[in-house]
């Protein structure tokens, strides 16, 4: 079985660094980090953050809440990334199982198999699907475009994989590392949040086979 990757946690936030996940790191502002986690808790259970609701919670005044966390889209971003992460590491690992003839797979089969792992959870998140249907907007802006760091992290997470496990120069140098990272993650938004882009019911299927053809696999 292959290790997971060291850099799978930690890779985006190094690549997308934001002043709240600064304050984010333990020991170095307990009030942001306070009001993350139990923003956090609120989100995972189905609800949605309210920073007057949140700031009532915690006991304190709503200026106290922003001066920790910033405004709503950043503690939003910052929620969504902490629950993507784990993801991606639960991906990892997946994929890293042996399949029916005892080996696991590599290469571009291994990376089309995380990416689809790391698809069917998103779709299958009963919380994040509620916070897609309850604000598709902010949603797809939040995720999928520069309106936040989520997308320069996952492009620069799936960059360091496709560097792991096809090379500097992928597919004999047919594809720039970049380029194909950015197109894998379009991939998966596209089918991750194709009731919301397209108004077609996400599909893990047709996800893992536009993966395993891109990646060819």
């Amino acid at each position: 079985m292959l290790s997971p990757s060291s850099d799978i946690a930690t890779v985006g936030l190094r690549a997308a660094p934001t002043r709240l996940s600064a304050r984010l790191v333990p020991g170095v502002h307990p009030d942001a980090l306070r009001a993350f986690e139990q923003a956090r808790e609120t989100f995972v259970s189905g609800h949605r953050i309210d920073m007057g609701g949140l700031a009532t919670e915690l006991g304190v005044d709503r200026t106290s809440v922003f001066r920790w966390v910033g405004n709503r889209d950043a503690l939003l971003s910052e929620v969504l990334w902490s629950l993507a992460v784990p993801t991606l590491v639960q991906a990892e690992r997946a994929a890293s199982e042996p399949g029916p003839d005892g080996t696991a797979p590599a290469g571009g089969a291994y990376l089309a198999a995380l990416l689809s792992h790391f698809a069917t959870d998103l779709i299958e998140a009963d919380y994040f699907r509620t916070f897609l249907s309850r604000e598709p907007a902010r949603a797809l802006r939040l995720l999928t475009t520069s309106a936040s760091p989520i997308q320069q992290r996952y492009v620069a997470t799936v960059e360091q994989l496709v560097r792991e496990h096809l090379g500097e120069r992928p597919f004999d140098g047919a594809i720039d590392r970049h380029a194909l990272a950015y197109l894998l993650v379009r991939v998966s938004e596209s089918f991750t949040y194709a009731d919301l882009i397209a108004g077609e019911p996400p599909s893990t299927d047709a996800a893992r086979s536009a993966f395993r053809h891109l990646l060819r696999a």
